[in-house]
């Protein structure tokens, strides 16, 4: 099994960041299922198409389908996370190489770049 405390494995108060990353997707997926965007065919949330004021509809509906394109990124990005994890290169920087710090992952379990190349420009 992969090592799911990793990076300061070694220390007694070494985070568990399969759980953290695991919590994650839970609250990201409930989030998709609350704007009814869960299933694979879902499309959101149904409105009254007769409404009177079908402009606040279609702004309510645009709203919906951005926060749930933000949340199913955000989702996909922990996803790829717990693929790092089991494969072992899980809090290592995708830019450089080196170790990404503990606080960094606690803080951003998803994260993919230590924070001196978040800093660089892309």
């Amino acid at each position: 099994m992969a090592n799911d405390a990793r990076p300061g494995a070694d220390s007694a108060e070494s985070i568990d960041f399969r759980t953290l990353l695991e919590s994650e997707r839970a609250s990201l997926a409930r989030q998709l299922d609350e704007l009814g965007f869960g299933g694979v065919d879902s499309t959101g949330l149904s409105y009254d198409s007769n409404f009177a004021d079908s402009s606040q509809v279609t702004a309510e509906r645009g709203e919906a389908e951005s926060l749930a394109t933000e949340l199913r990124n955000a989702l996909a990005e922990v996803e790829r996370a717990i693929v790092r994890l089991d494969s072992g290169a899980y809090g290592i920087c995708q830019r450089c190489g080196n170790p990404i710090g503990e606080a960094r992952l606690e803080a951003k379990p998803a994260v993919t770049t230590c924070i001196a190349c978040a800093q660089l420009p892309r």
